[in-house]
Formats: structure tokens, sequence, C-alpha cells
């Protein structure tokens, strides 16, 4: 994932948790906010030390990276977006990180194919 999709700095990431609306499961929670500045989604991942060591936080963001690239073409081009990973997600594999993140995209409707027509 390029790094113009990611959110790097503590003032964004603050700005999507106190102007944005959440959805979580027991493995991922999701915040995300309209942002019109851009024309493509930008995404922060955060996942706690209380998860693992360096190399269990590493490989849960790369899956979840993977995934928003393989995504990339469904998601909502005009949000900003922050991934919190729960502790479960330390003993998931690639597919259910996968599964659990599409989950809460579907719920927020941040996914295209699940978007409600007005």
């Amino acid at each position: 994932m390029k790094k113009m999709y990611r959110i790097k700095k503590n003032e964004e990431f603050q700005h999507v948790f106190k102007k944005g609306k959440s959805f979580a499961n027991r493995q991922l929670v999701i915040y995300f906010v309209r942002n019109n500045q851009y024309n493509h989604f930008r995404i922060g991942l955060s996942v706690s030390k209380k998860i693992g060591n360096a190399v269990v936080r590493n490989r849960i963001k790369r899956y979840l990276r993977q995934t928003f690239l393989e995504l990339k073409e469904e998601i909502d081009p005009a949000f900003d977006m922050v991934i919190i990973a729960r502790i479960p997600t330390k003993d998931m594999e690639y597919h259910g990180i996968k599964k659990s993140l599409m989950h809460v995209l579907s719920k927020t409707e941040l996914l295209k194919r699940y978007q409600k027509t007005k």
C-alpha cells in the first residue's frame, strides 16, 4: 500500500477519533470520517503492545494493509479510517483477519457493494 493511502500524523488520528463514527467486532475496531480533501481513502493502523511483540504486531499490520490493497476498488474513496486491532487478532491468520475486516467494513457501509441506495 502506497504511503499516500496512510494516516501517519497524530493530529490526523485524533481528528478521526473525535469527529468520526466507529463500529467494531471482536477482533477489530474501525473509526471513519468523511474527507473530501483527497480523491482516495486513507487508513491508519493501530496495534497495541498488549497484542504481542514487534513481529506479531507487524504481521497483523501487513495483513490489514494487504486486505485494503485487495479491496481498494470496492471501498468508498471519500473517507479516512483508523483500524484498531484487538487481542484476538494475534492468533489469526490472513484469511481470518480479512474476513473480520470485511465484516466491520460492511457494517459501516464503506464497501460499495453494501451501500444503501437512496
